[in-house]
């Protein structure tokens, strides 16, 4: 592991304290009832800081995977699945505050996103 990379961990954990503290500024002072956009702010929020904690585990996975070496693309792939996980989880908060949210509609959306997933990594 080079700095670079440590660097970039830590700008990721730190990135995602901030929006978590966002998060917990949105869900203590508001209440999604009273005002419709406020819910699907906190639903993006909630989704960001997801995405933005889950970058430095998926990373980390490749790293401990490849044997503690880290490979050209490792970082774009771990950004991608995070973004995957911050749109499946905003959907999915957004869809719970709209009452919309269903276990057939939660599966599909997963399958969706891994299958996405599944398509672009795999390795040529």
């Amino acid at each position: 592991m080079e700095s670079r990379d440590r660097i970039g961990n830590t700008l990721f954990i730190g990135a995602a304290i901030v929006v978590w503290l966002i998060v917990a500024q949105i869900v203590t002072s508001t209440y999604p009832r009273e005002n419709p956009t406020t819910g699907l702010v906190g639903a993006g929020a909630i989704g960001l800081a997801c995405g933005l904690t889950t970058v430095p585990l998926f990373w980390l996975v490749s790293f401990a995977r490849h044997r503690r070496i880290a490979l050209n693309g490792d970082w774009s792939r771990a950004i991608r699945r995070g973004s995957w996980v911050a749109m499946v989880v905003a959907l999915f908060v957004a869809l719970r505050i709209q009452e919309a949210l269903s276990l057939p509609i939660a599966v599909f959306v997963v399958v969706l996103a891994l299958l996405a997933e599944i398509t672009l990594s795999i390795e040529r």
